[in-house]
């Protein structure tokens, strides 16, 4: 993109024209030219009035929000791109009422517009970490509220057993500086171990706390190694701080700027924070708020995400 903005004030001002917009999007979707989503006819002509395509061929006409996280939104590409820079380059994250405000969007919209974000920043790499020369450091930990603040009826539920804190397990490549996570429904041993098998390569060196979870891990596969919290949190190469430094992150921002998620939306939060911090600057990576925003706005393509599907419920979509 042509004289891409490197801040949020001249993003601001780079994307008030929606034209530039669409061109921008159109840019990253078809670096080669627009392309019919119906029967793949290159070279459609553009309906300057509409802003919109028409293919040569099958005449549909189609916008840029096609087969996108925008299709569907009323919404403008002015309000979705400053969002989408806002939630990339906020090392804690945007709220929806924050948002809200910034765009003079009602509440819920700035919600749905934030999960479609996340969905779009989501990228489950099928390539596994590990067995570069550095260790992976795998650990867990339990996203929640404290019981003192809960109300009492939810309060009661917990020590029955509901209402409990969600686990996530995490790993992260000493080498690389990558971050895998995902919410998990448990901290067995099965369950962590499979994380493990799935996330990492065999012959990588793995640093785990003492937890009994890790115990019996397959030594034919790793090179295992524990560090016990209790008496120590660092002994020679072996340590976890790494992704404990994620887990601080992350719940820095769901503490602090998101308040109260529920566990059905965890992953998104958790994907949206494995993103800023996987495309984080560091010596050997340089990347800056244009790098990370760019890197987003590529991923838009062949992802939908609707309220139904976001919500779980069945019923009609708000008009938003």
């Amino acid at each position: 993109m042509e004289n891409a903005p490197k801040t949020l004030l001249e993003a601001i001002q780079y994307f008030s024209d929606e034209q530039t917009c669409i061109d921008a999007v159109a840019a990253m979707r078809w670096p080669n030219g627009p392309v019919c989503p119906d029967c793949q006819t290159t070279e459609p002509y553009y309906l300057k009035t509409q802003r919109r395509w028409k293919c040569r061929d099958c005449r549909r006409q189609f916008s840029v929000k096609v087969e996108t996280i925008f299709e569907d939104s009323p919404i403008s590409l002015t309000k979705w791109l400053p969002a989408l820079w806002l939630l990339v380059n906020n090392k804690n994250g945007v709220s929806s009422y924050e948002l809200a405000r910034a765009l003079g969007i009602g509440q819920k919209a700035a919600w749905f517009v934030l999960h479609r974000l996340r969905f779009a920043l989501k990228n489950r790499s099928l390539s596994k970490i590990g067995n570069t020369g550095g260790p992976v450091e795998v650990d867990e930990c339990y996203i929640g509220g404290s019981p003192k603040f809960m109300h009492r009826n939810r309060r009661l539920a917990a020590k029955d057993g509901a209402g409990k804190k969600t686990a996530v397990v995490g790993m992260i490549d000493r080498d690389s500086r990558q971050v895998r996570a995902q919410v998990v429904p448990n901290v067995k041993r099965e369950t962590l171990q499979n994380a493990i098998l799935e996330e990492i390569e065999k012959g990588s060196a793995v640093f785990t706390d003492a937890s009994v979870a890790y115990d019996n891990l397959p030594a034919q596969d790793y090179i295992h190694a524990t560090v016990n919290h209790v008496e120590e949190y660092v002994r020679g190469q072996v340590h976890t701080n790494g992704i404990e430094n994620f887990w601080s992150l992350l719940k820095r921002g769901l503490k602090g700027t998101y308040v109260a998620v529920e566990p059905f939306h965890l992953d998104a939060y958790v994907d949206e924070q494995i993103f800023r911090f996987n495309n984080r600057a560091t010596k050997d990576n340089p990347l800056d708020d244009a790098d990370r925003f760019l890197l987003a706005l590529s991923q838009v393509s062949n992802k939908r995400l609707t309220f139904r599907e976001l919500t779980g419920k069945v019923g009609e979509m708000p008009i938003f």
